[in-house]
């Protein structure tokens, strides 16, 4: 779109000078209790560093929209799909699909995050068994950091720091070392049952 293309409504949050207010400030104080309690420049941590006189620079009145070659989870707090948006991890299979459904829920609901988690899990699995039909199979002793463990002091900087992440770090084996442990039990299992029809032949 070019600079002189008409602007867009004051729903539309990407134009080159900031969206617009479809109240004004009294209005916005009258309806909502406590807004715009930090407008004095006395209240405002940020004066004098804010700076509200510089020009974005940009030349468009409304950015161009990104070509969506294919389809695009788009949260259901936009309007629109944003202009610019990434290509580089195109949605597929039940991964993608889960990802599908997680952005039909409210980024504000637990449900969105988890889905979105739990889709990375199964797009991570997918990869993994996916490696196994190629010439170069994940590694899962070299490749997950496993070996870090104990190279990099991994343990010990986890106890008397006060690290906010210590208790997820119990799942972190199961979820790093899960699939492979489930896969060596089930590979195992067939290869005793096939010694010991061996051995009974």
């Amino acid at each position: 779109m070019s600079p002189t293309a008409s602007a867009p409504s004051p729903n539309t949050p990407y134009v080159a000078g900031g969206p617009q207010r479809k109240a004004s400030a009294e209005e916005l104080r009258a309806r909502i209790p406590g807004w715009g309690a930090d407008l004095d420049p006395a209240d405002r941590p940020s004066v004098p560093k804010e700076r509200t006189d510089l020009s974005t620079g940009a030349h468009w009145v409304f950015p161009e929209q990104q070509q969506e070659k294919q389809p695009r989870e788009r949260s259901i707090e936009h309007a629109f799909l944003t202009p610019v948006f990434g290509t580089s991890v195109p949605l597929k299979g039940i991964s993608g699909a889960m990802r599908r459904y997680a952005y039909r829920c409210s980024e504000a609901r637990a449900a969105h995050w988890l889905i979105l988690i739990a889709a990375d899990r199964v797009d991570a699995g997918g990869s993994h068994l996916r490696s196994f039909l190629t010439l170069h199979p994940d590694d899962p002793i070299t490749e997950t950091g496993v070996l870090g463990e104990f190279r990099r002091h991994g343990i010990s900087s986890r106890f008397g720091r006060n690290r906010a992440d210590l208790k997820e770090q119990a799942l972190v084996p199961v979820f790093a070392a899960g699939p492979w442990a489930v896969l060596a039990g089930v590979g195992g299992y067939a290869a005793f049952r096939a010694v010991r029809r061996a051995v009974r032949g």
